[in-house]
């Protein structure tokens, strides 16, 4: 029988780190059987019973496997960073490093050795590593640099990059070169002409009142003895360009740029490279460059090799040494923003004079490279935009200020390949004229994105449904730009909080979105106002919003249902990934954000405003009627009342901090904001809810909030229900919700016994719907449910961006109740999962995969005509799962063997459907590694440890909704 072994060894989440500044990381893996091809579903009950790890100072020192006498003899000398010794525990993710103190540049190579279920140790792990960063500011040797501009930046005229490039010599023997680099703005890095690293618009966007992040490289290949050069392109990014809704140069007038070559050498010795007044510093044929704007590029200034050794700089000017940085300089501890993949165009059309409409089929967020063939002199123009106008011409109404315009202007020389870097666009369509047009083949979509890891998967029965789980991911993607921004195209893209605590669990389905969402609420927490108050984005931007009258400093604070973020974020990623650490980062901030609450609201009852509400609700009756029960508590984008809505928020998110403090052993502060939450709770039902039930504004999302958040006393949840499903119902299985109440609404309807309901707004295709969108052949989704009706067109250009993830919540449902994959709550870390697929609303297969912290987790169903259920589940080693088995009173449930397809997940039709499955098996109540629970609702629930599994069961047949 195989043993187990550690496989897929991280640090902090990322895989083989370098330059990281924690000194004492956390260590992680993921089990497989020893020469196996996966981590799920092996035999069952597969599991770690304890570990032993070891980390060294070089590769070297980790071949001795400690079994032999002279192993274990110079195992102290061989591993010389840590031993653990054998630890009992089934842990395998966030192991504190243990051993000796660390320093700054130092390398650590470690690898793993666990133990199965049966005390049997299975072999070594192979070697990972993680490299430390400079870990105080007396490490930086160099100062910042750039060239101060001296003029304004206009939409039309942004400001040009600057280059910066020095030649040095190194000596021969190089053991080891590692850059450590940042920028004010943003920076492209060449060594010796080749680029460093893969990474795009670095260093990402933070709040750079307070820090800013460094990357690290590793250049000892691109490093030679003799005469070398660095070379490198600064832009203007977040800093100094335009930004948010708030105009130019909103942290600094003018990029600058730090850097750090350290170089070690097989004698010893070390020497560093850094940034300083030797460095010169040129203009160059990017003329102009902005994120939202565009780049504009003039290859007649182009100076050829001027990233290489040999190029003549005599003609370019010192550096100017900057304004020293105030802020902190920490390392990078979040997957980079990158080119992810390519697409080509779905169509190329001709329109009038030069130009061309370029259709790349899908929405996105990136650019065009195009190659053009013209004469020295010829201006191309690209635009972009999302969706065509009614004349088939490109829609940019709805950017509003953002000009989303490239352009380039040829040399002359042949095929020349634009690719702009420091800018992005939210897109589908280019429109590129000026010169003689390029073929399709010359013409190629660069999507960018931050680098999380996919980790869901899922296909239905239905095109129509997995249409729309593929836009929600597609607007994930272009939406997860180093911060998860609301929209990649008009000019905001900024992390508006409410947008991002919604959709948080369904983006965590879809990506690991530990380290991202971790960086982010540290975002927040720069931002946080010294009230205790959280921003209502993040970064936070200070100022009036540009060309508008009113002053939006602090009224972006503190608004329900986006300042209440960081509680909500951080109890999900400890639940979804198990991380503690997290929680206790950011307890601080969270504290203080409560106290700001009790402060404001004594009573318990918010009533802030203006806020946003359950933003872009659709009216439930007359705008007019509404306003004049209830006045300034309602607008025409939020039905739901302001104090209702905020007042929920308030239980909620004391409700999240008191479970926060408990998993911290924080149990005075557990107690106190425990009995804060139901004090709140008491406010809202003797503020809110009537003798007859019903609630203050009487919309479905005041019944979703108060029975997804249990504020209502037991004996009016019933009360709410029926006015909940009456008023979906009275719309012909509609619902009007808004960003929030979305969220919510599903899961209630599921909840409380209304899955007819929840399937029928699934599959619903009228509008308002989810398949409304894809049917008028949306490949994102629309920030609202009206972006584009057949009676009236487009919405009101000034907010109607149509890749806006807010209403893809909705993923999150559709992975628990027709993937069925959930997390337990009571088992953070996905250390046990919940499979409860619904064969419901019509649908009669999916296949769900979810590659969790601790493994790869597999659903996959299918019903046929005569209703026959087969269910196939896969746990991975180490965890478990409890599954729920729809069947028919009194008909058996059997196991029939585990799955016989690896990656079922992902070929519906042939798993299960392929073959026949046997109705004979073995009841499953006695089936090894199957444990029986009882009957919960219509289901036969069962305990199951790693495996693969294969239940049978009568149910309705074609997936109708139950009688």
């Amino acid at each position: 029988m195989a043993s187990l072994q550690a496989v897929r060894l991280r640090t902090e989440y990322l895989d083989n780190p370098l330059g990281i500044d924690a000194t004492a990381p956390r260590l992680g893996w993921r089990l497989t059987e020893a020469g196996g091809l996966a981590d799920a579903g092996g035999r069952r009950g597969a599991a770690q019973s304890a570990y032993r790890i070891v980390a060294a100072s070089s590769a070297d020192r980790l071949a001795g496997d400690g079994e032999n006498a002279e192993d274990a003899e110079n195992a102290g000398n061989q591993w010389d960073l840590w031993d653990s010794g054998v630890v009992a525990s089934t842990e395998s993710q966030h192991i504190v490093y243990g051993g000796v103190p660390l320093f700054s540049g130092q390398q650590v190579f470690w690898k793993a050795r666990v133990w199965d279920e049966r005390g049997e140790p299975g072999p070594w792990s192979d070697v990972a590593s993680w490299s430390v960063g400079l870990l105080s500011r007396r490490d930086w040797q160099g100062c910042w640099i750039g060239r101060r501009i001296g003029r304004k930046p206009t939409r039309e005229q942004p400001l040009p990059a600057v280059y910066l490039r020095r030649r040095f010599a190194a000596s021969a023997g190089i053991r080891r070169a590692t850059v450590y680099a940042t920028a004010l703005g943003l920076y492209r890095l060449h060594l010796n002409g080749a680029r460093v690293g893969s990474d795009e618009l670095s260093p990402g966007w933070t709040d750079y009142h307070v820090r800013v992040a460094y990357q690290t490289y590793d250049v000892t290949e691109l490093l030679r003895p003799g005469d070398n050069a660095l070379a490198v392109a600064l832009g203007h990014g977040w800093y100094t360009g335009y930004i948010g809704m708030y105009g130019y140069q909103k942290y600094g007038m003018d990029p600058s740029f730090l850097l750090q070559l350290n170089i070690e050498y097989e004698d010893g010795a070390t020497e560093s490279v850094c940034t300083d007044e030797s460095w010169v510093v040129s203009y160059g044929p990017i003329v102009g460059a902005d994120l939202q704007m565009g780049e504009s590029y003039d290859a007649r200034l182009e100076q050829p090799f001027w990233q290489q050794t040999a190029f003549d700089d005599t003609g370019w000017e010192p550096a100017e040494r900057m304004y020293d940085y105030r802020g902190l300089v920490v390392a990078q501890m979040a997957p980079p923003v990158r080119a992810m993949q390519e697409l080509r165009p779905a169509e190329v059309r001709r329109l009038g004079g030069d130009r061309v409409l370029v259709d790349m089929g899908q929405m996105t967020s990136g650019y065009a490279r195009v190659a053009f063939r013209a004469s020295r002199g010829v201006a191309y123009t690209l635009r972009y935009a999302e969706a065509l106008d009614e004349n088939g011409e490109l829609y940019t109404a709805n950017l509003r200020l953002a000009r989303q315009t490239d352009s380039y202007t040829c040399a002359g020389s042949g095929r020349e390949t634009f690719e702009p870097i420091f800018t992005y666009h939210g897109y589908r369509y280019v429109e590129i004229s000026g010169g003689p047009p390029p073929a399709a083949e010359d013409i190629v979509g660069i999507v960018v994105h931050s680098a999380l890891p996919e980790t869901g998967r899922l296909e239905t029965s239905d095109p129509l449904v997995n249409r729309l789980l593929a836009n929600i991911v597609w607007t994930q993607r272009a939406n997860y730009m180093s911060v998860p921004t609301d929209c990649p195209q008009r000019d905001e893209r900024h992390g508006w909080t409410g947008d991002a605590q919604i959709f948080a669990r369904t983006a965590a389905y879809n990506m690991e979105v530990a380290p991202f969402l971790d960086k982010w609420l540290t975002d927040l927490d720069d931002g946080q106002r010294p009230t205790g108050a959280y921003t209502d984005f993040a970064p936070f931007i200070f100022g009036p919003k540009t060309e508008f009258d009113n002053d939006f400093t602090y009224t972006h604070t503190a608004s329900s249902g986006w300042a209440d973020a960081p509680p909500i974020i951080a109890w999900l990623l400890y639940e979804i990934y198990g991380d503690r650490e997290v929680l206790r980062r950011h307890y601080s901030g969270l504290k203080r954000w409560m106290a700001f609450n009790e402060t404001m609201y004594p009573s318990g009852i918010r009533r802030d405003a203006p806020q946003y509400g359950d933003w872009l609700s659709l009216p439930e009756r007359p705008l007019e009627e509404a306003k004049a029960e209830l006045g300034w508590l309602v607008d025409s984008l939020s039905t739901t009342p302001y104090d209702v809505f905020g007042t929920a928020y308030y239980a909620h998110g004391a409700a999240a901090t008191a479970a926060i403090a408990k998993a911290l052993g924080e149990e005075a502060d557990a107690e106190r904001y425990g009995a804060l939450a139901a004090s709140v709770r008491e406010a809202f039902v003797r503020e809110f809810v009537g003798a007859d039930g019903v609630i203050k504004g009487d919309t479905q999302t005041v019944y979703a909030m108060a029975l997804a958040w249990d504020l209502l006393p037991q004996e009016r949840r019933a009360e709410a229900l029926a006015r909940l499903t009456g008023k979906i119902e009275a719309g012909g299985v509609m619902a009007a919700t808004g960003f929030h109440g979305t969220r919510l609404l599903m899961d209630v309807l599921s909840d409380e016994g209304r899955e007819d309901l929840a399937f029928g707004l699934l599959v619903r295709k009228e509008y308002p719907s989810w398949l409304y969108s894809v049917l008028q052949g949306a490949t994102t989704i629309w920030e609202r449910w009206d972006g584009w009706t057949e009676e009236r067109g487009f919405q009101r250009p000034g907010m109607n961006s149509l890749c806006h993830y807010a209403f893809g919540a909705v993923g999150e449902w559709i992975y628990k109740h027709v993937g069925g994959i959930a997390s337990d709550p009571s088992a953070p870390g996905f250390a046990r999962a919940i499979v409860r697929p619904r064969p419901l609303g019509g649908l009669t297969r999916a296949s769900c995969s979810y590659d969790s912290i601790r493994g790869l987790y597999e659903v996959v169903w299918r019903l046929d005509g005569a209703g026959k259920l087969t269910l196939e589940a896969a746990v991975p080693a180490g965890g478990e799962a409890i599954v729920h088995v729809p069947s028919l009173p009194g008909t058996p449930v059997l196991e029939t063997g585990g799955m016989k397809m690896a990656g079922a997940a992902f070929a519906a039709d042939a798993a299960i459907g392929g073959e026949a499955v046997e109705r004979r098996g073995t009841p499953a109540s006695e089936a090894e590694g199957v444990v029986a629970l009882g009957r919960v609702g219509d289901c036969e629930t069962f305990r199951v440890g790693s495996g693969r599994y294969r239940f049978v069961s009568e149910w309705h047949r074609e997936g109708g909704i139950r009688p």
